[in-house]
């Protein structure tokens, strides 16, 4: 494997107040040395800028006679917009999924790797030149919840239930799902399955935005006897700092622990370590899928 540092962007002035950047891709310095070699694409879609800037880069490695092109992507993050529900909303998750599905080919499909993609149907969106391998973090999870004696696992409902409840031993943890009812105008969130009474509770998601659906739970769980309630999401998106409210001393300061994976470091870079978040590296998760798929 040839290890080559990737791109970077320089600002350059064109003498009219206009600024540009211009990308350097490496591997290229004296000859082409990533020619015939197979290639891993690290990436991130943490804004548009770099967003588009990685896109361009693809095309770039693409085009330059390499073997085989790898994109490890842990966090798909329009995978939460896959529906219009008024006419002219842009469905990212198809418009991102077009522009995968547009790369050139280098004589193969493009891999493109994913952990725990929200909506599971988005993989058949691509189609074409890159076709999608779709992983979880949950085995990263285990030892975590060995080390501090969960025996119970939540599902905030009956999607994520359906979606994560077989990676977990029902021998080992009660399993629990919530799911929310309709009181008068409200809709209160409810244990609907499982017992959480006297048990080392850990809730599942794939994702947390606000983490209002979360917190809920957590309470549901603590008012029917749970001993301890955390959570466990494998993307942070906190969106306005949502974060804090988990802290200590906030209003949703509910989780004994509130355990994250690194996919998305610009967001858990910023997690305090206050007691409360425990970060999750999925970097040996991936070197085993890369090498196992």
């Amino acid at each position: 494997t040839r290890i080559v540092r990737g791109a970077r962007s320089k600002r350059l002035s064109r003498g009219d107040d206009a600024t540009v950047f211009n990308q350097v891709v490496g591997g290229f310095t004296p000859v082409n040395r990533i020619a015939g070699e197979h290639v891993l694409l690290l990436a991130s879609f943490h804004n548009n800028d770099v967003t588009f800037s990685q896109f361009q880069v693809m095309v770039v490695l693409l085009q330059s006679f390499i073997e085989s092109l790898t994109i490890v992507l842990p966090f798909y993050p329009t995978g939460t917009m896959e529906r219009v529900v008024v006419e002219g909303e842009v469905a990212t998750a198809h418009t991102y999924a077009q522009l995968f599905s547009s790369l050139p080919s280098c004589g193969r499909p493009t891999r493109l790797v994913v952990y725990d993609l929200h909506t599971l149907q988005n993989r058949f969106y691509l189609h074409g030149n890159t076709v999608a391998s779709l992983h979880t973090t949950v085995p990263s999870l285990i030892p975590y919840l060995e080390a501090a004696g969960v025996d119970a696992v939540a599902f905030p409902d009956d999607g994520a239930a359906k979606r994560f409840k077989h990676m977990f031993d029902a021998s080992k943890y009660e399993i629990i799902v919530c799911g929310k009812l309709r009181d008068g105008d409200a809709r209160v969130v409810t244990v609907q399955d499982g017992d959480p009474s006297e048990k080392n509770v850990v809730i599942v998601d794939d994702l947390v935005q606000t983490g209002g659906t979360l917190y809920e739970c957590g309470a549901a769980l603590q008012r029917l006897g749970a001993a301890r309630v955390s959570a466990f999401v494998a993307h942070a998106v906190f969106p306005r700092e949502a974060w804090r409210r988990f802290c200590r001393g906030g209003d949703r300061a509910i989780f004994d622990t509130f355990y994250v994976t690194n996919s998305i470091p610009t967001m858990t870079s910023k997690l305090p370590g206050d007691g409360v978040f425990e970060i999750i590296d999925i970097t040996d998760r991936v070197i085993e899928d890369l090498h196992s798929f």
